[in-house]
């Protein structure tokens, strides 16, 4: 293992290490595990920040605060959301995934864009339409209905594209043995979509631990609302760091489930020959049902959420269209979301570049850790940088810097996981061509190394871009004073319940994120296709 950390075409700095002695590693390789060290360590700040809030507490506080009968609640309302809409996304999730890619579906290509299409609606642009066609709508259920409805995409993506790819010849093999078609899908077909499934419901569990505004809306209470309620309240106050901690807790909780869950087992094929083109299950008299029940889901998790959004803009009239009122967050949106997808694929780099180039447990170590702080909610991490910058550094504090640096940790992982299949895919075999040939290491990286990855890169840029656009509660804990995007503005005009004045930010967030959730899909096929 440790040898892969010898550069290629290098050979001359491994002949002074002397036989029996490890490989001294090239100094660009050094420069970059050390920036990647840095890296990691900023990306601890709110995972530290948790730990040391908790012990300055002390016990007895803090056991007195987390043993109540609020925390008692928020816990129920918390396990309950989870419990019930994560088999729900998993079953639309997989069954949109089973149907788009594995039966003769009339118009499959377009249902497969469509069932991808309400990750472009933000959970609180949702929450906000549903609450305008069912005003008296509150508590468990109806944060359960817009939740499944925002994150079952999250599932039917990585289920789509990794069915996509599913080799014929197991389902074949069963078949030939006597099991039926639905026999075949539970005991062949789901085992093979184990890794998609644990990791798409990973992710919509992060996002109901960390998802405010929707839930805000409809008044029902997570530990998210109610950290921010602590805050607004009483600015980084004890209670609130303790639910902060709780929370935390949970997203560890999850991620060591995930990791358990997802097993050891070897999903790829293994032997010669090309893989077969699946055939596709004749649906017969199940067509129509099919196509009944993919159309009500779009129309309940896409339809809805645009038709009251242009409805509120229609009921507003011109007047809602001020430039001067909308166009400055327009631009600040772009603008923070360029500067935050720009400075999340550089830092994504080095990490990237160690995990394919030179893997191992320091990389992967490396790697863990910005995962954990990702997983962490926008608000744990923005009260974090609150309470470091001022601590340590008060002229930070609301500065466009601090809250562009939030946005690094909170999307590295989008940028990283993108980055990392980019660089798999540029063989080290051309860097090592490039250097023979007499062409320095840096000069290799940019000519050969950064012009390959620059798609993946690309990718992930406009992954972490999307997030950012649609990113509410760290950005009101850190943003400056004035800062207006559109997701602030947005939340700003609903909660006065300026519902028709709130409308355009919502379709300028639809329409900016609706081109980036495409390139995700399109990204994940291609990833399949490898």
């Amino acid at each position: 293992m440790t040898s892969t950390l010898a550069a290629p075409g290098t050979t001359g700095s491994t002949t002074t290490a002397g036989r029996g002695k490890r490989p001294r590693p090239p100094f660009g390789v050094s420069v970059v595990a050390i920036l990647a060290v840095l890296i990691a360590l900023f990306s601890l700040i709110p995972l530290g920040y948790v730990a040391v809030m908790t012990v300055a507490t002390g016990w007895d506080t803090a056991v007195g605060l987390i043993f109540r009968a609020r925390v008692g609640e928020l816990l129920l309302n918390t396990v309950l959301l989870t419990v019930i809409t994560v088999p729900l996304c998993l079953v639309l999730g997989v069954g949109g995934a089973w149907l788009v890619e594995r039966t003769n579906l009339k118009g499959h290509k377009g249902w497969a864009v469509l069932l991808a299409a309400p990750l472009a609606v933000p959970a609180f642009v949702n929450s906000y339409a549903w609450v305008s066609a069912v005003p008296s709508m509150g508590g468990l259920w109806s944060g359960v209905l817009i939740a499944t409805l925002s994150y079952f995409p999250l599932v039917y993506i990585p289920a789509a594209a990794t069915l996509s790819r599913l080799d014929p010849a197991i389902e074949q093999s069963a078949a030939s043995l006597g099991l039926g078609a639905w026999r075949a899908f539970f005991r062949v077909v789901l085992p093979q979509l184990r890794i998609a499934m644990t990791g798409g419901a990973l992710l919509v569990s992060l996002h109901l631990l960390a998802e405010y505004g929707a839930f805000a809306m409809i008044r029902f209470d997570t530990f998210t609302t109610a950290i921010m309620v602590q805050y607004q309240s009483t600015f980084n106050g004890t209670a609130g760091n303790m639910l902060a901690s709780v929370l935390v807790f949970f997203c560890l909780i999850l991620l060591l489930v995930e990791v358990r869950s997802r097993g050891t087992a070897r999903y790829a094929r293994v032997g010669s020959g090309a893989q077969a083109r699946a055939l596709r299950l004749p649906l017969h008299a199940y067509q129509l049902p099919a196509q009944l029940s993919l159309l009500a889901l779009t129309a309940l998790a896409f339809g809805l959420p645009l038709t009251f959004v242009l409805r509120w803009i229609y009921a507003g009239g011109p007047g809602i269209w001020a430039a001067e009122a909308f166009l400055p967050a327009l631009l600040q949106t772009l603008g923070y979301g360029l500067a935050g997808a720009a400075a999340t694929t550089v830092v994504a780099f080095p990490m990237a570049y160690l995990a394919v180039r030179h893997p191992g447990w320091f990389s992967k170590a490396l790697e863990l850790s910005n995962y954990v702080t990702s997983s962490m909610p926008g608000i744990v991490v923005g009260l974090a940088f609150v309470t470091v910058s001022i601590r340590m550094v008060p002229d930070l504090y609301q500065t466009t810097g601090l809250l562009v640096a939030a946005y690094v940790l909170l999307f590295l992982p989008r940028a990283l996981v993108n980055l990392r299949s980019g660089l798999a895919q540029a063989p080290k075999e051309l860097d090592e061509a490039a250097q023979a040939l007499g062409k320095p290491p840096l000069l290799t990286f940019l000519r050969v190394t950064l012009r390959l990855t620059a798609p993946a890169a690309a990718g992930g840029a406009a992954l972490v871009f999307l997030g950012i656009v649609n990113e509410l509660t760290a950005t009101l804990l850190l943003s400056p004073n004035g800062t207006r995007t559109l997701a602030t503005e947005f939340w700003s005009k609903s909660s006065e319940i300026d519902y028709a004045g709130a409308a355009p930010y919502a379709l300028l967030m639809i329409l900016i994120s609706a081109p980036m959730t495409y390139l995700l899909f399109q990204q994940s096929k291609k990833a399949a296709g490898q």
